[in-house]
């Protein structure tokens, strides 16, 4: 038996060797480096000289970084509560067709979500452009006064945010279709027994039992968009970049515009930092919530 259990576990190594070497290549080594590269002045490609909390030192007193946070926080709130209430409410209505008909809408709100960041810049660029664009045509019929929102710091981050949710709906909806199949028909028969409206329904018995898929697309919307880059990036070019500066892109002027590794690798530390923070911070709010509930 001890000689099967060896064989057992060498075999286990075995399999998952190659998993385990590819994610310490990809991701610890390159994380470790990262913490290592914080603590010196070192550029871009190249060793610096060590200067301890220096880097993170001056964060503190940096505007455009303090405005990458405030931007950052702006856009999270924008997006990742209304975007999955946004999913849940097209998921439930998703769910209360069938056949064929359930296919095709389904793949009408799933297809943005495999377009490249590039494409959907293009089709909101046209869409949001003040001179051209579909929506501007839209205010003029109802006699709105035209409004440049990619150039304009108030409207902005709402713009992105309604791009974002536009674009990365698909995948929340599909996993809360997938939640929704799971609730037993049996509980929703009982319910209609009882005369319980649809209302009721939903607080009672869809809510409840949809928690798990609920934390878990919170979650993933979370972590994505703390990291906002690409969205913004695009279009803010031929615009004032630094109004919309988030800290993905702080990272990105540091490194690639100024040449200024240890700096951004300091910024890259306190996301990575705020990310685990905050996400288990609301793993344990919703958990806490839950056994509330029960």
């Amino acid at each position: 038996m001890l000689k099967d259990r060896r064989r057992d576990i060498l075999v286990a190594l075995m399999m998952i060797a190659p998993f385990l070497a590819i994610y310490l290549l990809v991701f610890v080594y390159p994380t470790i480096q990262m913490f290592r590269v914080s603590f010196t002045d070192a550029p871009l490609i190249g060793d610096g000289e060590w200067v301890g909390l220096a880097n993170y030192a001056r964060l503190d007193n940096d505007p455009l970084f303090r405005r990458a946070v405030w931007n950052t926080f702006y856009f999270v709130a924008l997006t990742v509560v209304p975007g999955t209430l946004i999913a849940l409410a097209i998921a439930l209505g998703v769910a209360r067709l069938t056949g064929r008909l359930q296919a095709i809408v389904l793949a009408f709100f799933f297809l943005p979500y495999i377009l490249p960041v590039s494409v959907v810049y293009l089709i909101w660029d046209w869409t949001l452009n003040f001179q051209f664009g579909i929506a501007m045509h839209v205010l003029d019929w109802l006699g709105i006064d035209r409004v440049p929102v990619t150039k304009s710091a108030r409207w902005f981050m709402p713009a992105i945010a309604w791009v974002t949710i536009w674009w990365t709906a698909g995948f929340s909806i599909l996993l809360f279709l997938a939640g929704l199949r799971t609730i037993p028909v049996e509980i929703y028969e009982a319910a209609a027994l009882d005369s319980a409206n649809r209302w009721t329904v939903f607080r009672r018995i869809t809510w409840p039992l949809l928690s798990p898929v609920t934390a878990l697309v919170l979650t993933i919307q979370l972590i994505l968009q703390l990291k906002i880059f690409d969205q913004v990036y695009l279009f803010s070019q031929g615009g004032r970049p630094n109004d919309n500066m988030v800290l993905v892109y702080y990272i990105f002027q540091r490194a690639f515009q100024q040449n200024q590794g240890g700096r951004a690798a300091a910024v890259a530390v306190t996301l990575f930092v705020l990310v685990v923070v905050v996400s288990v911070l609301k793993f344990q709010l919703l958990r806490y919530a839950e056994r509330r509930r029960q």
